[in-house]
């Protein structure tokens, strides 16, 4: 979908550091997370929260009181009179958010609070009724590991669908390590000069606790992936290419943004923008999730009346090295172009939050540049792919 007049002000799109599930974050609610992050990024932004006229709130795992989500979260916020819509979309949650406040701002809904957060850490057993059944036993469903285990449609687990792109495309062991250990190295890349590009727009996490306070000021449990170790590691299923160090980790996080016109936008920041130019959403064949960042991002190009060679910067969510082996084979971009501060294959994912991370490095990438128009992308659950394109003006 193409937007005519939809922005962020530059500088307005932030993220909390991740942390490895059943870390720091792995007791604290989801909304706690979500009301620290966004009340300390909009007051270091000097924001009016009274000039909010909306909230898009994007989550995917259940969490207590988070039936009432969105309006809780704006009401904490001092944004007592807004509310909005609530949005899940497993890893496409982030553009999907955006999405969503973009149309808003297009039909003159006034400026947008986007915020995603989730909790991967101790997700919830749920349980159904079912009288029915041999002693009245309930049904149950795990929600994040019998999902992460099985695609009920395609029958599938989610790392099977990355073997399975990786045998299509015919990738080698060696080559998905070498993808693993480049991001690793570019991921060090942000953290030099004491973490100075990760600062231009991190949110460290701070939490009031009874005695004292929690605070996550930087990524937690990143697991190294130099090449000569990674090459020691069993596959993580039998036969399998894909290891630890080559697909991601859970991780818990929150990370926002505000978007509104562009005139608006400009007011806000002073000066520059980012113009939210198209999103574009795809799916691929059965149990080839891995796949569906390509056509998604030639859908929002297309869009936006552009080719992938017009863009000067990409970042890609890729819970799976194959997933930029593919995207590199089937766009002709050299994978040291991409993710050039690392990406969630390093970082983690927390699901609703990491493509708005990797938007909002994606936009510090551009202004560190000059400006320019930049691409994100990223699978989903059910062989999806989300992206949106992007144009950074100072």
């Amino acid at each position: 979908m193409r937007y005519e007049d939809v922005a962020i002000p530059l500088g307005w799109a932030w993220s909390s550091p991740f942390a490895r599930w059943q870390g720091s974050l792995s007791e604290v609610p989801t909304l706690d997370v979500a009301v620290a992050v966004t009340s300390r990024a909009l007051s270091d932004r000097g924001a009016d929260v009274g000039s909010l006229e909306g909230v898009v709130f994007g989550w995917t795992v259940p969490q207590a009181e988070i039936f009432y989500g969105a309006p809780t979260l704006a009401a904490r916020l001092g944004a007592t009179g807004v509310s909005g819509p609530m949005v899940s979309q497993a890893c496409a949650t982030s553009v999907a958010s955006l999405h969503v406040a973009a149309g808003a701002v297009e039909a003159g809904g006034g400026t947008q609070l986007v915020v995603a957060a989730d909790r991967v850490s101790n997700g919830p057993t749920l349980l159904w009724p079912a009288p029915g059944r041999q002693g009245g036993a309930p049904i149950s469903e795990h929600w994040l590991l019998d999902n992460f285990a099985r695609d009920p449609w395609a029958g599938e687990s989610m790392l099977a669908t990355a073997e399975a792109a990786a045998a299509e495309m015919g990738v080698s062991r060696e080559e998905l390590d070498d993808l693993a250990a480049l991001r690793w190295e570019q991921y060090q890349a942000g953290l030099a000069e004491d973490r100075a590009f990760q600062r231009r727009y991190q949110v460290p996490v701070e939490i009031r606790l009874r005695k004292g306070a929690l605070i996550v000021d930087a990524d937690e449990g990143i697991r190294p992936k130099q090449r000569d170790t990674i090459a020691a590691l069993p596959p993580a299923a039998p036969g399998g290419l894909h290891t630890f160090a080559t697909q991601t980790h859970p991780a818990d996080g929150c990370a926002g943004a505000v978007v509104t016109t562009t005139a608006d936008a400009r007011r806000l920041s002073g000066g520059g923008v980012v113009r939210i130019l198209a999103s574009g959403f795809a799916r691929v064949a059965k149990g080839r999730m891995p796949q569906a960042p390509v056509p998604a991002a030639m859908s929002a190009l297309r869009a936006a009346g552009l080719s992938i060679d017009d863009v000067q910067a990409i970042t890609t969510h890729n819970p799976f090295a194959v997933n930029d082996a593919w995207f590199t084979r089937e766009t002709g971009v050299k994978a040291e172009d991409m993710n050039v501060y690392g990406c969630s294959l390093v970082f983690g994912h927390p699901q609703g939050p990491t493509g708005l991370r990797s938007i909002a490095e994606l936009i510090e990438t551009l202004r560190l540049r000059g400006g320019g128009l930049g691409l994100f992308t990223g699978c989903a659950a059910g062989d999806t792919g989300a992206a949106m394109v992007v144009e950074v003006t100072d």
